[in-house]
């Protein structure tokens, strides 16, 4: 990873406004942004929060070099030196308040809420939305493919298909933060204490006189932990049997043939076939290994054929997101500071989806305590009192006021953790293992039909009686 001139990936807007900001003195006014997505990729149930140890990196090391001064100071604009000089001694400040990792998140709730001058809450929204819009998009295909495959290995192929080296390690880690079991890159894995896995290439096949030597001979090199891919000829008449033999004579040395893997054809048909074979030759234990531009819609099919497929090499569907490339969240002013005090602001739009928010906001998960499953996420003004009671809570349907449910016997989690404070970081960076089993927990809080792949049911995300008055209040009256 290369922190280099990340000060710099931003727009360029975002710097004129900073410069005009300052220009007026108004660059020190506090702002409240919410960071949040409109609408769930995939046709799924429910996204992954996922990117926050990214921007954790980004803001302690939030820097204007000597470099990226100079590289403003030749800009059209012709910002001010003082301007410039100002940049030199910026630091973050602010408070941020996040969704952490692994957290089910679901639309039009802050899964983050930046509270600082407006002068360092504008110059980091690029970057954030970049980090946390990318990785949370990657890790939501990966729980997916979880979803469907939830006791087979699973490993991460996607790096040569990436786009771009940081898309590769941190589309890598995404994936394993939602149970993966492993990546193919070593940065990845070195970065971020993640198994390793790999096995070779056809060229290894190809450069050799025979299949059968270019098994034998990598088996030789390696012989702890050989997996074979099969498919360089043909599968079953060439690459099978040569695998079979090759493991006969690890078995004469007292070592295993771990699997083999298939990379191309029918993957059902020749799965079947491979285990008959292997089964056959006395080799039960020895697993096959699937890949070739897999997702978790191609893996339902092959195990409603009833492929026989022990682990899945996830490649560009996974670091690509292919089916939906992004995931559109968006970082909007809520409230700005006027006399000392926060004056919640919203945003009018023609497309009603767009209308914000107003107003800093805590978010809680209800919990109910009878079933242990999520009822709702509630929003609530940042004043509001929410406390675990036996106060019946009433819930409605923001889009359909008229569909309501009462709760009782529930207990609130907040869904937002402090990660700064006055430009302090206040939260350790947990480490993907532990990200990982905090996901599983949270799986369980949240019902199947909500979690299941095609067609869930609606989460229901709620706002409070006193933010939605404000909400319609602040709509009416900008409509005059």
């Amino acid at each position: 990873m290369t922190e280099q001139h990340l000060m710099l990936h931003t727009d360029k807007y975002q710097l004129n406004m900073m410069y005009a900001h300052w220009k007026h003195g108004t660059h020190v006014q506090k702002a409240v942004f919410d960071v949040y997505f409109r609408k769930l990729p995939f046709g799924n149930g429910f996204a992954v929060a996922a990117g926050l140890e990214r921007v954790v990196r980004y803001i302690e090391n939030l820097r204007f070099s000597d470099e990226d001064i100079a590289f403003l100071a030749k800009q059209e604009e012709n910002y001010d030196l003082a301007f410039l000089e100002e940049l030199r001694q910026f630091r973050f400040h602010g408070d941020i308040y996040a969704a952490v990792e692994g957290s089910l998140i679901f639309p039009n709730e802050p899964i983050l809420r930046i509270e600082a001058s407006i002068f360092e809450a504008q110059i980091i929204e690029t970057a954030i939305l970049n980090f946390v819009n990318y990785q949370s998009l990657v890790a939501t295909k990966a729980a997916r493919i979880k979803q469907v495959a939830p006791h087979d290995i699973l490993l991460e192929f996607g790096t040569r298909r990436a786009q771009e080296a940081d898309a590769a390690i941190w589309g890598a880690r995404a994936a394993c933060i939602v149970g993966f079991h492993g990546t193919s890159n070593l940065r990845a894995a070195m970065l971020f204490d993640l198994e390793a896995k790999g096995t070779h290439a056809h060229a290894w096949v190809q450069i050799h006189p025979s299949e059968q030597e270019a098994f034998d001979r990598y088996a030789e090199a390696l012989p702890d932990d050989v997996t074979l891919l099969v498919d360089t000829y043909d599968t079953l008449r060439d690459g099978v049997p040569h695998a079979i033999e090759t493991a006969k004579k690890l078995a004469a040395k007292g070592k295993r043939l771990k699997a083999i893997r298939l990379d191309s054809g029918d993957l059902a048909y020749l799965s079947k076939r491979a285990r008959k074979l292997l089964d056959d030759a006395g080799l039960p234990d020895v697993k096959i290994v699937a890949s070739n531009d897999l997702d978790e819609n191609i893996i339902v099919e092959l195990k409603a054929q009833g492929a026989r497929i022990d682990s899945w090499g996830i490649g560009t569907k996974l670091i690509t997101a292919a089916d939906n490339p992004a995931l559109g969240g968006v970082y909007k002013l809520v409230a700005k500071e006027t006399d000392g005090h926060y004056e919640p602001v919203i945003k009018i739009s023609g497309n009603p989806e767009k209308i914000t928010t107003p107003g800093k906001k805590n978010v809680y998960r209800i919990i109910n305590l009878l079933t242990g499953k999520a009822e709702a996420d509630y929003i609530v003004m940042h004043d509001e009192q929410l406390e675990n009671s036996a106060e019946p809570l009433m819930l409605y349907d923001p889009t359909h006021p008229f569909i309501r449910r009462k709760v009782e016997n529930y207990r609130v989690v907040p869904l937002l953790r402090p990660i700064y404070k006055q430009g302090q970081l206040v939260y350790e960076l947990p480490t993907v293992k532990e990200i990982a089993a905090y996901h599983k927990q949270q799986l369980e809080l949240f019902w199947p039909e909500t979690l299941r792949k095609l067609n869930p049911e609606k989460y229901h995300v709620v706002l409070s009686d006193k933010l939605w008055n404000l909400r319609k209040e602040l709509i009416n009256q900008h409509s005059k």
